[in-house]
């Protein structure tokens, strides 16, 4: 099920839903403090718990750097996760969108993704395998932080709810940074597509919790949910807005953009997303025709760099090649 070619059913500013928490181990220091062999049992210990339940393993020790990225690049890992050189692996359950980083920050970054705006059914599904971990094993909880984690923005629940939003008008209208200082003072954060510390592209944005101590996951998922109804509701009254000579240019960036992307003999990453956003824009006011969300999405994604060089027969020897590629993909997707 990845979130980032099937279709969510509900608002068109949504792309999608995810709910996460982080778990220790009790009687083991936090990974940062483990030695080899002591991430290796815990990498054993919870593998034991999930690769009966429709999970597979792919231990990062194992794979190129190349593959690791286009883990990132798909949202299953964080980059520090990546780039760790201590022993670390991935359990991966596709059918139900979920991922468990083993031996990240914490001991355990079990994650469900899925389509549009599904934070509850995405919380539902992390509850159902937090409760196979609780079962199994030994996990730090203190009766007042709650679930002890590495980094104590974590304490109390260990849940961030994130929702990722196709935000065109808005940016626009440059109210990003407003929105941003309005979500700070209800404790919540917008970044980028891949999280803290990660740039902005396609005006794609995450919007989630930094608040997980003194609130019950359900008090948090509720103020999300309530503030994404409301951001959908800004953007689609700037979109409506757009009227007159300003619409008549709209139009025509977007359709530009689609000519581009059908025709284009190299494409770089930087430029697939401008015209990303062009497009997925125009499909939601219905100047875009033949191409779906899903086709979209699938195109974004999948001629990311490192995704990208997983899928060609040969590596590229140059960004130049990478892009001539990129661009053929993207031609034989919309054909």
């Amino acid at each position: 099920m990845a979130w980032y070619n099937k279709i969510g059913n509900d608002f068109d500013t949504v792309i999608s839903s995810r709910v996460r928490f982080a778990r220790n181990i009790s009687g083991y220091p936090f990974a940062s403090k483990l030695s080899g062999e002591g991430a290796k049992e815990i990498i054993s210990k919870v593998s034991d718990v999930y690769l009966g339940e429709g999970f597979t393993k792919i231990d990062f020790s194992d794979i190129t750097n190349t593959e690791a990225a286009s883990y990132v690049e798909k949202r299953y890992v964080s980059r520090e996760f990546a780039i760790k050189k201590t022993p670390h692996a991935l359990l991966m359950n596709e059918t139900t969108g979920s991922a468990i980083m083993i031996c990240e920050e914490d001991h355990i970054r079990l994650q469900s993704i899925l389509p549009g705006l599904a934070l509850n059914e995405a919380y539902k599904i992390a509850c159902q395998y937090d409760d196979l971990l609780d079962r199994a094993l030994e996990i730090s909880y203190d009766e007042k932080l709650g679930y002890l984690t590495h980094c104590p923005t974590n304490l109390g629940t260990g849940m961030r709810a994130s929702v990722m939003m196709f935000l065109p008008a808005l940016t626009m209208a440059d109210r990003i940074g407003v929105l941003a200082s309005q979500l700070s003072k209800i404790g919540l954060t917008i970044r980028g597509m891949y999280g803290e510390g990660s740039e902005t592209k396609g005006c794609l944005y995450q919007i989630s919790n930094q608040v997980t101590l003194g609130m019950t996951e359900e008090e948090t998922l509720k103020k999300l949910s309530d503030v994404i109804s409301q951001i959908n509701e800004q953007e689609r009254k700037l979109r409506s807005s757009i009227r007159g000579e300003n619409l008549e240019r709209l139009r025509d960036r977007i359709l530009r953009s689609e000519g581009i992307l059908r025709y284009a003999h190299m494409m770089s990453s930087e430029e697939l997303a401008e015209h990303f956003a062009n497009i997925r824009l125009g499909i939601a006011l219905g100047i875009t025709a033949n191409i779906s969300y899903a086709m979209l999405g699938n195109i974004l994604i999948e001629t990311l760099p490192a995704t990208l060089t997983l899928s060609l027969e040969e590596n590229p020897r140059g960004e130049a090649e990478r892009d001539r590629a990129r661009a053929e993909y993207i031609r034989k997707a919309l054909c």
